[in-house]
Formats: structure tokens, C-alpha cells, sequence
């Protein structure tokens, strides 16, 4: 019995491990709504003011997942190079 409370209990722990990981390549999503950000303004929809703050937007999100990929490899290299020793 209590084996099976060991296993169920390391299964769980790893279940939640990799689920942290399956939202790895998600888009940030602190940047908020694009539409309702560009149309507080006061820009109409379609103008040139309302698609180069869509523009804007879409680059900040690009260097944002840049960002968090660049310091997911930089982790990675680090962790590869300088291994803990038990």
C-alpha cells in the first residue's frame, strides 16, 4: 500500500513537471487584448494609425518570445556546461 502511495505520489509530482513544459511555446499573453489596447485611443479600425499600432504591438510580442527563448537556451547551455556533481 504504501508503495502505491510512493508511485502515485512521484507520477503526480512528474505530471506537473511537464505540464509546466507543454506551455513553454505559448505566446506571452501580458501584452493584453491588441484590439482593445489600439482602440482606447481612440483610433478607428482600419486607419493607418490603428494598423501601425497592431504592428507595434505584434513586434513587441516577437521580442518578447525572443527574449524567453534566448534566456531558455542561455538556462540550458548554462546547465550543460556547469553540471551539479552529487
Amino acid at each position: 500500500m504504501l508503495l502505491n502511495s510512493k508511485r502515485l505520489l512521484a507520477l503526480t509530482i512528474v505530471a506537473l513537471t511537464l505540464a509546466g513544459c507543454a506551455s513553454r511555446n505559448d505566446a506571452p499573453t501580458d501584452l493584453g487584448d491588441d484590439d482593445a489596447f489600439c482602440r482606447q485611443n481612440g483610433v478607428a479600425a482600419g486607419s493607418s494609425d490603428y494598423v501601425a499600432c497592431r504592428r507595434d504591438r505584434d513586434v513587441q510580442r516577437s521580442n518578447s518570445i525572443t527574449r524567453a527563448n534566448r534566456a531558455q537556451r542561455n538556462l540550458g547551455e548554462y546547465m550543460m556546461q556547469n553540471p551539479s556533481r552529487p
